[in-house]
């Protein structure tokens, strides 16, 4: 290559990466459906004018509900609370305020570095699409501030606030504002949530005592590729997604931290032996017979309630695919 065209193409290059994903606070993710689960990641791209930045301010919009601030190592993490313009139906509990604004503080974040702070929370269905939720961010240096909290669209202001475009929602999607997903869960047969459908859900029954249990699904996928990032149940002090599979001649069970993959046009089983929901830190005993709720977040279909049927401690290979130890 001559250079000429070589040192064209670096300032090319260099003139990329000093764009506006860099210079000013934006959204990794700029779109995302009504009704869904959302991780807001807040790029952080530069200090202010030279100094670092020590302390970040994120205002959460009207349609973003039930937001979880995720931690960061050498920060000090605040959450304000406050009213719900709208309340939100969370799984049939009506939600009339939550977090309203995150602050991590007490950080060193240089002028020439970059990271990422992230707010989880989810998408109201009833929000329509072609709205934007801006989420106002401030950096506070130690003689000076970064203020991206210009809600007003225009691509010329010097500070706009990261926005977040809502589109269409599926069928299906979000907490169920209604009773039509809550009494689909409750049916004997599949859940569907959008293009995916859950199936045979099903745990096993604890000794009192017992510190977990397994949770247990069939998951088909008729779109596009998905995941299943996360899974809450009220029963379980935390619940994980998590894969037992063989190292050498010993099998191992480890957690997967970044989900699990539900390639387009594909059927994944959970199932004992295999991929599995952990259920840890349990707050009561499963009693065969009765039926449990999880929560099930997806990167793109969101979340849903699924009912999980308590089987027998002993069911073994007939009732349920296997054997998986205690779990």
């Amino acid at each position: 290559m001559q250079k000429p065209v070589f040192a064209a193409l670096c300032a090319t290059l260099l003139g990329l990466a000093a764009g506006p994903a860099l210079s000013h606070a934006t959204l990794e993710k700029s779109e995302a459906p009504a009704g869904a689960a959302y991780r807001a990641v807040i790029r952080i791209g530069h200090g202010c004018d030279g100094q670092a930045t020590q302390t970040l301010r994120v205002q959460l919009p009207d349609g973003f509900y039930n937001a979880k601030p995720m931690p960061k190592p050498g920060w000090t993490l605040e959450t304000v609370k406050g009213a719900y313009a709208q309340p939100f139906d969370n799984h049939g509990t009506q939600m009339t305020e939550g977090t309203r604004e995150v602050i991590w503080s007490g950080g060193a974040l240089q002028d020439d570095w970059y990271d990422e702070f992230v707010i989880r929370g989810t998408l109201g269905a009833d929000v329509a699409p072609g709205t934007v939720l801006y989420f106002p961010t401030v950096q506070e240096c130690a003689d000076g501030k970064a203020d991206w909290t210009d809600v007003s669209g225009s691509k010329d202001v010097p500070n706009p606030a990261p926005g977040l475009t809502v589109t269409a929602g599926k069928a299906g999607h979000g907490h169920g504002h209604g009773h039509g997903q809550a009494d689909q869960a409750a049916s004997a047969g599949p859940v569907v949530l959008g293009d995916l459908s859950l199936s045979g859900a099903f745990s096993r029954a604890t000794p009192p005592g017992a510190p977990v249990a397994g949770g247990f699904l069939t998951i088909a996928n008729g779109g596009a590729e998905d995941r299943l990032v996360a899974a809450h149940a009220d029963f379980a002090g935390r619940t994980e997604i998590h894969e037992m599979a063989m190292e050498g001649e010993v099998m191992r069970m480890r957690q997967l931290p970044e989900g699990l993959a539900i390639p387009a046009g594909a059927t994944v089983e959970l199932k004992p032996g295999g991929y599995h929901l952990m259920f840890m830190e349990l707050k009561q005993p499963l009693v065969e017979g009765e039926t449990v709720n999880v929560t099930l977040s997806f990167e793109k279909a969101g979340e849903v309630s699924l009912p999980l049927a308590v089987g027998p401690r002993n069911a073994g290979a007939a009732h349920q695919g296997g054997g998986h130890g205690g779990h």
